[in-house]
């Protein structure tokens, strides 16, 4: 695992020119955040790997016991499209540290960093058939996946709908354990005493990161009113010096919803349909955030900025604001999974928790505040799997991350996600004419 890491780190450039050219990513970022990631979860999880213990039992009869920790088996890993690198080793690291054998099926639009990685793991010495990298169609690839009676347990990252597929065909085979990581409605809750320039770049950060193709991205912005005003007008200002474009270019901090080059050929008649974190990387997604936008306008929400397709060329959106959004609209119930914001005012805490966990999704949220009693009162009162205070998508290898509701259920990253693929075993002997009990 060690080795395989510095494969990586040696292969940097390339591997972040790969997830640019298949997922649209920015290359900066990928250079600087989401390969070197990749590089950092191998090797915690190598760490990791021989301290992999059980306890010791203090049983109520003469029994002595204790408890081993033993890898489930085979795992399956269905990877989305919209981190092809970031949850590829959220997933692959710890199983591996952990002793299993894997299949991972990479989103069909987003293959090629997976294969890569695949290439590395052979070269870092990593055993025939311990890592496999599978290409393949949802219907075809990743309902084998779910449904084969020698996979031990299925790790799956994408919508809520092919989760709920996913548990199904795991219940009709062989009662395989799932891990689901799904969508979100995530709000992100900014209070009067709030620094409001710094308000305003958290929360665009957390709808226009990777383009707002994130589960967790801050799409719902609940800001108390004393501020709101305020808040619009700066929001309104920083939203058009966003700037948006070729994903190769340093200065751009938005690519395109799709690279160019993807070709969307998904059979929608297909019964078991697993499309990846919500919509296809092309044309489809594109079109889908651009009928949320106008679903927005016609249900009476107000276009503060953006709302257009950017250039003649590609699948480039504007950064996109509407105000005057009530919690009933389609564009503040759905998750649209790309840069589109909707704001909210509200008057006290009570109703921003309230308002805030009026969601089938408990995936994040973000609390905004100067006020320590208020973030704790909050953060303990939202339904949600990561609540981040003052900050918005602060992950870390040792955090674990996942969801409530409608989002899933099992963690990623930390030692939780080493657990989930590993069994407990308790071995009990008896003790006879013991003095000690």
């Amino acid at each position: 695992m060690m080795k395989f890491a510095d494969l990586i780190d040696e292969n940097v450039e390339e591997l972040a020119a790969i997830d640019t050219v298949d997922a649209g990513k920015l290359f900066s970022l990928g250079k600087a955040m989401d390969i070197p990631r990749a590089a950092e979860h191998l090797r915690y999880y190598a760490g990791a790997a021989d301290k992999i213990h059980g306890e010791t039992l203090k049983m109520s009869k003469e029994l002595q016991g204790y408890t081993l920790r033993e890898p489930v088996g085979v795992v399956g890993h269905i990877i989305p499209w919209n981190f092809p690198t970031s949850i590829f080793f959220m997933k692959v690291a710890p199983s591996l540290a952990a002793g299993c054998t894997m299949v991972v099926k990479p989103a069909e639009q987003t293959p090629l960093s997976a294969l890569y990685y695949g290439h590395l793991a052979k070269q870092a010495g990593v055993p025939d058939g311990v890592l496999n990298v599978i290409t393949g169609f949802g219907p075809t690839a990743g309902a084998a996946i779910c449904s084969h009676m020698d996979v031990d347990e299925v790790s799956f990252t994408g919508s809520t709908e092919v989760g709920r597929l996913v548990m199904q065909a795991a219940a009709m085979s062989n009662l395989k354990p799932v891990s689901l990581e799904l969508g979100g409605k995530s709000p992100v809750i900014i209070f009067d005493d709030a620094d409001v320039d710094k308000a305003a770049d958290l929360a665009l950060l957390g709808v226009l990161y990777n383009k707002g193709e994130v589960c967790v991205a801050g799409s719902r912005v609940f800001v108390q009113e004393g501020i709101y005003d305020e808040l619009v007008k700066k929001l309104s200002e920083k939203a058009k010096t966003w700037v948006v474009g070729d994903p190769f270019d340093p200065n751009v901090r938005q690519g395109p919803q799709a690279s160019a080059l993807n070709i969307n050929i998904l059979d929608e008649s297909i019964e078991l349909h697993l499309e990846f974190c919500v919509a296809d990387v092309s044309q489809t997604q594109f079109d889908k955030i651009l009928s949320y936008i106008e679903h927005g306008k016609r249900e009476g929400a107000t276009l503060l900025t953006g709302g257009r397709s950017c250039g003649e060329k590609g699948y480039y959106i504007e950064p996109t604001v509407f105000t005057n959004v009530t919690d009933n609209m389609l564009i503040a119930r759905d998750e649209i999974f790309g840069p589109v914001m909707s704001l909210m005012k509200f008057k006290t805490v009570d109703e921003a928790i309230k308002r805030a966990n009026e969601t089938r999704y408990g995936l994040a949220a973000g609390i905004v505040t100067n006020n320590l009693n208020v973030a704790n009162t909050v953060s303990r009162s939202i339904r949600a799997g990561i609540i981040w205070i003052n900050c918005y998508f602060a992950f870390d290898v040792d955090c674990p991350y996942g969801g409530y509701k409608m989002s899933g259920f099992g963690r990623d990253l930390g030692m939780e996600a080493l657990y989930k693929y590993l069994h407990v075993k308790s071995v009990v002997t008896p003790i006879y004419n013991s003095p000690w009990l």
